[in-house]
């Protein structure tokens, strides 16, 4: 680096961390440093997951070996890979790396950094990489002064966030930006990640070795987040050379992080068993234990959206019209856990839990739509009255079809006396509430229309 390029470094030194973040650490930095940080991939190929991202000819791939300049915004959740791709990206394309934190960086501190890079750029010709974590926590304003140095390429911006971008990030920085969505790490890839911290150099050299129900307790501790799994992994290996053994038991495991294993197989039996309770009790009023199997599920690295996708199922399946305001509530929880994701989406799952639970209860959804589809399948179909078919077209009217047909507006009552159905389903009555909850109201008037369209 030329004296230009060593002049503009003083600027970088407010505002830059380590070189660990860009995967080059000293030996002194290396022996203190946290496994996790030790183990960072410093190359794509390295990276953990997130293989709809590093195909052959993908933008990453393009700006990593092409060196491509794109700004990026990179979205998912934690222990996923966001800030170890931006230092993949620095150090692979030769370029300054330097972070900002969104939680203390203010305008100001954007400016200059930006500000800097420009006339590094200009003078000695370096690029940099400006990392961004939680960007979701700029302002507008913050978020603005990204703008230039995206615009005029005089950074390479790597942004993070852990929340949905089309929410927490301004569109013009979101158009200039290729946004990369980062998935949970499964299970077969954080125990890759494990196995191979065991035994590399950057790791613990095989200082330890580790049981498989130790190592199973220690994946789905991960929850699909590769840095929680190495910041365990790592305590359980010093509390197991504390006690002089040579191996991570999961007794050993569960002392050093203080977490007892749950006794739950999302591939087994038990996955199976704990939903089936989890539902069951939500449709037995028991608010106690659906909380009780939503926190063993949480516990044990359950897919959060699994959770959430069978509350929605629930709120129309076990309270129907009950509660017309279940489903809302059980999707708005499935949405909370899209936008934030967990932990902090364990209050969504638990209030639409508590809300569902205390609901009215109704199958009558469930049965009336499996009794039409009964129907159907059986063959009982039928034609189309004449008078509801289409009559925008022409020759409808000589075939007579919407002649007769009653607008329903037009009735004071706002229900017109004229069949729907077809001819051999109209006495068919699927939809039969209970005088359970909001359903109660339902039911008389469902009773009050159904006299009024028999009159026909």
């Amino acid at each position: 680096m030329n004296a230009d390029a060593q002049s503009e470094g003083a600027l970088f030194d407010v505002v830059a961390p380590t070189s660990a973040a860009s995967g080059t650490l000293s030996a002194q930095q290396h022996h203190a440093a946290p496994l996790a940080v030790r183990m960072r991939p410093q190359t794509l190929d390295e990276l953990a997951g997130q293989a709809h991202l590093l195909a052959d000819g993908s933008p990453l791939r393009r700006l990593v070996e092409a060196d491509e300049p794109t700004a990026l915004l990179l979205w998912g959740p934690p222990g996923t890979g966001k800030t170890t791709i931006a230092g993949i990206v620095s150090a692979q394309t030769n370029r300054r790396f330097v972070e900002l934190s969104a939680v203390s960086a203010g305008v100001k501190e954007v400016r200059e950094v930006i500000d800097g890079a420009s006339r590094l750029l200009a003078r000695a010709g370096a690029e940099t990489v400006l990392f961004v974590d939680e960007v979701h926590r700029f302002n507008k304003a913050q978020q603005d002064a990204l703008l230039p140095g995206v615009e005029n390429r005089w950074v390479t911006l790597i942004a993070a966030t852990t929340e949905n971008p089309f929410f927490s990030v301004i569109s013009p920085l979101l158009s200039r930006c290729l946004l990369l969505t980062l998935e949970p790490l499964d299970d077969d890839a954080i125990r890759r990640v494990v196995i191979r911290a065991m035994s590399s150099e950057r790791g613990l050299q095989g200082a330890v070795a580790i049981d498989d129900a130790a190592l199973d307790q220690l994946v789905r501790l991960g929850g699909g987040d590769a840095r929680r799994a190495l910041t365990y992994l790592e305590a359980a290996a010093g509390a197991a050379q504390g006690k002089r053994e040579t191996k991570v038991t999961l007794e050993i495991l569960e002392l050093a992080v203080d977490r007892a294993a749950v006794r739950y197989d999302r591939q087994g039996d038990q996955h199976y068993d704990v939903i089936s309770a989890f539902i069951k009790s939500i449709r037995g009023s028991d608010v106690d234990a659906a909380l009780h199997y939503l926190a063993r599920m949480i516990a044990a690295g359950e897919d959060p959206r699994f959770i959430a996708r069978r509350l929605v199922i629930s709120a129309s399946e076990d309270i129907g019209l009950a509660d017309p305001a279940a489903l809302q509530t059980a999707v708005a929880a499935a949405s909370a856990v899209q936008l934030i994701g967990m932990p902090e989406a364990r209050l969504n799952l638990a209030q639409a839990v508590i809300a569902l639970a205390l609901a009215p209860k109704s199958d009558a959804v469930y049965r009336a739509i499996d009794a039409a589809i009964a129907d159907v399948k059986a063959g009982h179909i039928g034609a189309v009255p004449a008078h509801l078919r289409d009559s925008h077209y022409g020759g409808a009217e000589k075939l007579g079809h919407g002649r007769g047909y009653q607008h329903a507006h037009d009735d004071p009552r706002g229900v017109a006396s004229q069949r729907h159905a077809p001819a051999e389903l109209l006495d068919r009555d699927y939809y039969r509430p209970t005088t359970r909850g909001a359903e109660a109201d339902y039911s008389a008037r469902l009773e009050r229309i159904r006299v009024i369209l028999a009159d026909d």
